[in-house]
């Protein structure tokens, strides 16, 4: 269990600085253009993984019509940050997004009938990191210059 949950902690750092540099990259060709590159960086990736033996390729024809949206939501999700880093910082992205991705999984857990017995849990969880988001916001605020200066 503990290698799975670094493993998660890895990918979120992953996350994070990918969503750092596709920022950037937007800022320079805009969001759609750096959601195509950073997809055509992870086409060759994996291109290459393959092509080198790491994992065998087949055409899932079996998976649901539903598990194909994966490649449009994964470009949607890139092409947002791109319009949302540069505008909110990369703190602020990053926990909106945890929160939409907390809300989404209790959602999905909800219709798929494993969320268990911990839903408030899970809200509180959430309304933790929206609550952390505001705090951040007002403590910025209140040590702006123009705050400093009327106080």
């Amino acid at each position: 269990m503990l290698l799975f949950m670094t493993l998660a902690i890895v990918n979120g750092l992953c996350i994070g600085g990918s969503r750092s540099l596709n920022g950037k990259l937007a800022q320079h060709d805009g969001a759609l253009a750096a959601s195509f590159w950073n997809h055509l960086g992870g086409f060759l990736f994996l291109s290459l993984l393959l092509a080198g033996g790491a994992a065998t390729l087949r055409l899932p024809l079996d998976a649901p019509w539903t598990a194909w949206c994966g490649g449009v939501i994964g470009a949607v999700f890139v092409a947002l940050n791109g319009f949302a880093l540069p505008r909110l910082g990369t703190m602020k992205t990053a926990l909106l997004v945890i929160a939409g991705q907390m809300l989404a999984g209790v959602l999905i857990d909800r219709l798929a009938g494993a969320g268990g017995k911990s839903a408030l849990a899970q809200a509180a969880g959430i309304a933790l990191i929206l609550l952390g988001l505001y705090a951040s916001r007002r403590g910025h605020a209140a040590s702006s210059p123009a705050r400093r200066t009327a106080a």
